[in-house]
Order: structure tokens, then C-alpha cells, then sequence
């Protein structure tokens, strides 16, 4: 049963995303006491759609979960293609962020009130670092001397409103871009990387959580005796 909790926890964090970070439709949780008929006012109506919501997305989850099987093989390249099939279609089926659009929006609300560039990429290393992204290519270096570049020749500190200077901001990573072979027609293939790396992490997880529930089961008595079988031959569909 212990696999089976968290199984569904992270069916719930999975739901519960998609409208954390959603921050427009985020409103405090005030405590309301007890009273005999009293009127619904236009902030309880929120939290109950709020509420509603979530547990529609959290139900249409368990409901795709309950009919795809899930194969717990983090190293087999098919097996972790299939979990990120469930997944794109919990997202679409629940209206649930990708990847690339959580960290889309997380840059565009962490960066929005940053004046100048070079707190702008630093950030944006904050960020990949948290997402647990690397920079395999090295670009953030390359992008920090090309700021270098252009603050030099500015005599100053790059400013976001600065037109003329993030221009040629904007030209020395062009060259970067080109560089690295980077194509913006190429995104939606990153994007697709993006994913299945996420898959990947979610199935090593998935198969962590499911022998360490194996083993705290075989301590008990009455299963000491039986051997642990194969996690790959585990389906999920029987936990949940």
C-alpha cells in the first residue's frame, strides 16, 4: 500500500501544478467561521470553482492512469516514450502545463521586474539549476561573455529597455544560437527531449518508491519467505 500512496500523491502533485502555477486564478485561503444562512459571497464562489477544478483534473488523471499501462523501466527507451505519451495526454485531457511551459511561465514571473540583463541570466541560470536542467552546451558562458561584449561597449550596464543595447545583445546570441547549430524551428524537438528526460527522472523515481516499498514490506513476517519481484512486471493499474 505504501507504493500505491505515493503512486497517487504524485497524481495529485501532477493535477495541483498545473494550477499553482497558473497565478492569475491563485487567491489567499481565508478562514471563514460558522454562520447560520449566511449569504455565498464572490470569494467563496472562487474557491469553490478553484476547488472544483482541481479535483476534475485530478479525477480525469486517475481516470487515464487506471487505463494505461505503465511499464517501471527507466532504462528502456520505449518504456519511458509510453510514460510520456500518458503524460502529454493527462495534460492535454486535464489542461495541465508541459515542461517547457511551466519553465516558460516561471521565467516570465520570476524575471518581469528585473531591470537589467545581466540579473535577467543569472536568473535564468537560477532557474535551469532548480529544474534540474544542464547546460550541456555551454551556452550560459558563451551568453555572460556576450553581455560582457556588449556592456564594454556600451561603457555600461545593460539595461531591458535599452533598445539599441539589447539589439546587439540579441545579435551576439544569434551568433551563439548559430554557433551551437541552435534553430528555432528545431524547439519543438528540445521540447520533446525536454519530456522524455522528465519521464525518464519521474519513471527512476516511480521505481525507487516501488522496491523501497518492497523491502519495508518483506521485513514483515509473514512475506519474509517470498522473493521481491521484478518492478518492470509491476502494473501500476492494481495500485490505484
Amino acid at each position: 500500500m505504501a507504493f500505491s500512496s505515493r503512486l497517487l500523491s504524485k497524481s495529485r502533485q501532477l493535477c495541483g501544478n498545473g494550477v499553482i502555477l497558473q497565478q492569475e486564478r491563485v487567491i489567499p485561503v481565508r478562514y471563514f467561521a460558522k454562520e447560520a444562512n449566511r449569504p455565498v459571497l464572490k470569494g467563496d464562489e472562487m474557491l469553490k470553482n478553484i476547488f472544483l477544478d482541481v479535483k476534475k483534473k485530478f479525477e480525469t488523471a486517475l481516470g487515464i492512469l487506471r487505463k494505461e499501462k505503465i511499464t517501471i523501466d527507466p532504462e528502456d527507451p520505449a518504456a519511458v516514450s509510453q510514460y510520456a505519451n500518458v503524460m502529454k495526454t493527462i495534460r492535454q485531457k486535464a489542461d495541465l502545463f508541459s515542461e517547457s511551459q511551466r519553465i516558460q511561465h516561471t521565467i516570465q514571473s520570476r524575471t518581469q521586474d528585473i531591470p537589467d540583463a545581466r540579473t535577467y541570466l543569472l536568473t535564468l541560470k537560477e532557474i535551469r539549476i532548480k529544474r534540474g536542467i544542464t547546460d550541456e552546451l555551454g551556452a550560459e558562458a558563451m551568453m555572460m561573455d556576450a553581455l560582457e561584449k556588449v556592456e564594454n561597449e556600451l561603457k555600461k550596464p545593460l539595461l531591458r529597455n535599452d533598445k539599441k543595447g539589447m539589439a546587439l545583445l540579441q545579435a551576439e546570441f544569434e551568433k551563439i544560437n548559430k554557433k551551437l547549430g541552435i534553430r528555432k524551428e528545431d524547439l519543438p524537438k528540445y521540447e520533446e527531449q525536454l519530456e522524455l528526460k522528465k519521464a525518464k527522472a519521474q519513471l527512476e523515481e516511480l521505481k525507487k518508491d516501488a522496491l523501497e516499498a518492497m523491502e519495508t514490506q518483506k521485513k514483515r513476517e509473514e512475506f519474509k519467505d517470498e522473493e521481491m519481484v521484478d518492478v518492470k512486471s509491476l502494473d501500476i493499474r492494481n495500485f490505484i
